[in-house]
């Protein structure tokens, strides 16, 4: 299952990209160390809370070293969400070539999204105000996650068109399936009662039983309806 967390050596530790022999990591993943520590600050903090001098003295370097990867902090907030996004962008690519029914592929997705919102990166791509970017970086937001609600929702249509999932409305469906994962990041805690990937295989239980078609008497997948507001009022006249 893919993780979100890069392989490579300073993932635990992002100073030690500057220390010892390490100090020639190349440039890469010096800006990854960055991007991760400044992850972990803004849940730890708070964005506002949290400086420039801060994520320098996390990482043992100075402020310009900071600079020379971000131009400020800003497009460092902008770095953040994108880092946490692109394992799901990924799983949404994946699933578009996959074998398989919409229900199977949508699972892997439901997985890798919750693995992402696990990750020191959730705050970041959940948390984080809209009104702290400016509108060229709120605008690429924006755009991004349309992008991962409609894949979303065309996976949800392919298992509709194939059986497999019994909701009518891939649109609702979507909202809730990303609203109940993006919450995640308001109450997970690395290090605490659960991983991630046990919150990630739960969350999958719990949506994917949600998905299912139910069988009726006759063993026949039955769909069920989604009632407008103006019927389930009548209904309760």
């Amino acid at each position: 299952m893919a993780d979100t967390t890069p392989a490579n050596p300073t993932a635990a530790d992002p100073a030690a990209a500057w220390r010892g022999r390490r100090r020639r990591q190349d440039h890469g993943t010096k800006r990854d160390a960055v991007i991760r520590t400044a992850a972990r600050a803004f849940d730890e903090r708070g964005y506002h809370n949290t400086s420039l001098d801060d994520i320098a003295a996390a990482l043992g370097v100075t402020k310009p070293t900071i600079y020379y990867y971000v131009p400020n902090k800003e497009q460092l907030l902008f770095e953040c969400f994108l880092a946490g996004l692109e394992p799901i962008r990924a799983a949404l690519r994946r699933a578009e070539q996959a074998p398989g029914s919409g229900r199977d592929r949508l699972r892997e997705v439901i997985r890798d999204y919750a693995v992402a919102i696990a990750s020191e990166y959730g705050w970041c791509m959940v948390r984080a105000e809209h009104q702290d970017l400016g509108a060229e970086l709120g605008a690429q937001v924006r755009s991004l996650k349309s992008e991962i609600d409609r894949g979303i929702r065309r996976l949800l249509q392919t298992g509709i068109n194939d059986g497999s999932i019994a909701v009518t409305d891939p649109k609702l469906a979507a909202f809730a399936i990303a609203g109940a994962l993006n919450w995640i990041a308001h109450w997970f805690r690395a290090g605490r009662t659960l991983t991630s990937d046990e919150v990630a295989d739960a969350f999958v239980q719990f949506l994917e039983h949600g998905l299912a078609p139910r069988k009726t008497a006759a063993g026949i997948p039955a769909r069920v309806p989604v009632r407008s507001r103006r019927t389930h009022l009548a209904a309760k006249a």
